[in-house]
């Protein structure tokens, strides 16, 4: 099958699905919605709890390499200074250890970065989960046909009437507030 041919195949089916779709929205009702999932992660309680972890996590972290850092800084000032008065093989050694002590930062900086990814992600993961039950029961609710979310969906119009988003944010606050 040609390019265009594969084109115009997917083009009828899609067509296909969307006017099985019309004929199921008649039947179930046609109320749809939108939620900012991005926009529940940043505003929900539990979001900017999980953000605020983060954040003290990074610091830790960050604290730690900037011992190294200056653990590295003395290392290499010590060795400008006393480098033409040591031994070959002393001046050797300090410069394989301030070596290792950079290769080890650098790697100690990366792996900490990754970790605080997968932390993040996580977290994203976890709330956006809890969320989701969130929109479900709304959604069945309120007897919507269908709830998308707003940034992944393409949605590039919406009527504000649409978005759930702030009544999405406050039942998963109140149901956080319930969970101990």
């Amino acid at each position: 099958m040609t390019n265009r041919g594969s084109i115009a195949a997917v083009g009828l089916i899609i067509s296909g699905l969307i006017a099985g779709l019309a004929g199921s929205v008649d039947a179930a009702g046609t109320r749809v919605g939108y939620v900012d999932m991005q926009k529940v992660l940043v505003r929900s309680v539990a979001g900017v709890a999980a953000r605020e972890q983060l954040e003290r996590e990074r610091v830790t972290m960050q604290k730690d390499l900037e011992a190294r850092k200056t653990e590295i800084d003395k290392l290499r000032e010590e060795l400008e200074k006393k480098g033409l008065v040591l031994s070959t093989d002393a001046r050797r050694e300090k410069e394989e250890t301030l070596q290792r002590k950079i290769r080890d930062a650098r790697r100690l900086g990366e792996d900490l970065d990754k970790e605080l990814q997968r932390k993040e992600q996580q977290m994203v993961n976890r709330i956006g989960q809890e969320v989701v039950v969130v929109i479900e029961r709304l959604g069945k609710d309120r007897g919507f046909l269908l709830i998308m979310e707003k940034r992944g969906a393409a949605v590039i119009y919406g009527d504000p009437e649409g978005d759930m988003t702030e009544e999405v944010i406050k039942l998963y606050d109140q149901e956080k507030a319930k969970k101990p």
